[in-house]
Formats: C-alpha cells, structure tokens, sequence
C-alpha cells in the first residue's frame, strides 16, 4: 500500500497551494465572522476530512461559539462512496442551535445533505455548511454551500483533509491524481 500511496503522490498535479488554501480559509473565515456574528453558532467538524479545515479556520473565528462534531461517512477509506455510516453524533444537543458544518469538500452532496437534514431534525433553527472545496460537477447538487474557499475540476482529490484510501491527508495543498 506505501508503494500505491508514494506512487500517487509523486504523479500528482497541484490544483491549489499551501498559500493559495490559506488565503481560501482566510476569505472563508471572513465571511462566517460577518455572517454568523450574532447567532452562537455551533460548529460541527464533519470527521475525518473536515478536521484540517476546521482547525484552521478556528483559529481565524472571532465570534463567540461552541464546537463539537459528527461523522458521517460514504468512503471508508475507499475511492468511491456507498452506503451512509453513522459513525459519531454530536454530543451537544442541536435543539434552537443554529449549525455551522464545516467539511472538506462538497463533491456529490450525498453526506454533506444528510448532515443537514440530521441537524435540522434534531431541532437545529439554522443550518448552515462550510467546505474548503466544491468539486464541478455537470449535474445538480442536493445542495449548495454557504461558504465555499475553493473550487476544483472534478478529479480525484487529495490534501487538507481530502484522503486517498485514508492517506494524504495531509498534504500541503490541493491535489488531483493522474486519471
């Protein structure tokens, strides 16, 4: 497997630098600062990928919030997604919250619409999602995000808590494998 994972890092293309990611996050924070400055929100990681932004963005929050998370997930460690697995459930209730999800990317919508549709049946008043990149696609989402820092070709992506096969994480930057 270190072998596959060496291979597709060395043949990768670089969509978005280290310093092209950070400004994203930067604008990001920005406009939740604004948008969100007087509704407490609740800031729910998505796990595993959203980890990275989440953390980052954090650090740039000036309005007063909680934080806790949810995972939700389609791939398991695979390069294409299934059924959803309910992995973890937030721990603070939702109820006459309003919701920030934060995740790393919205590319079909799938669990990134059932995380909202969860919040607002736990009783959240607002929900609102927050993906460091949104994938174009030639067909229509379930959904849309409200804030967006990058978007990207559809390829298979890897960086900033975008995984290929649970690895690369990591990377510093926005990476897309060879076809």
């Amino acid at each position: 497997m270190l072998e596959e994972i060496k291979h597709v890092q060395a043949t990768a293309d670089l969509l978005h630098s280290e310093q092209e990611v950070e400004a994203a996050i930067d604008k990001m924070a920005q406009e939740i600062n604004i948008a969100l400055a007087e509704r407490n929100p609740l800031l729910l990681c998505v796990l595993n990928g959203g980890i990275p932004t989440f953390g980052k963005l954090l650090t740039r929050l000036t309005i007063p919030l909680t934080i806790d998370s949810i995972n939700a997930s389609r791939y398991q460690n695979q390069t294409t997604g299934g059924n959803i697995d309910w992995l973890v459930k937030p721990e603070t209730p939702l109820k006459d919250r309003t919701v920030l999800i934060v995740d790393d990317i919205l590319d079909e919508g799938i669990t990134l619409s059932a995380i909202c549709a969860y919040c607002r049946e736990q009783g959240a008043t607002a929900v609102y999602s927050a993906v460091l990149v949104d994938k174009i696609l030639d067909h229509q989402k379930p959904l849309t995000a409200d804030f967006v820092g990058l978007t990207v070709e559809n390829r298979y992506l890897f960086g900033y808590g975008m995984d290929y096969k649970g690895y690369l994480r990591n990377a510093p930057g926005i990476f897309a494998c060879k076809e």
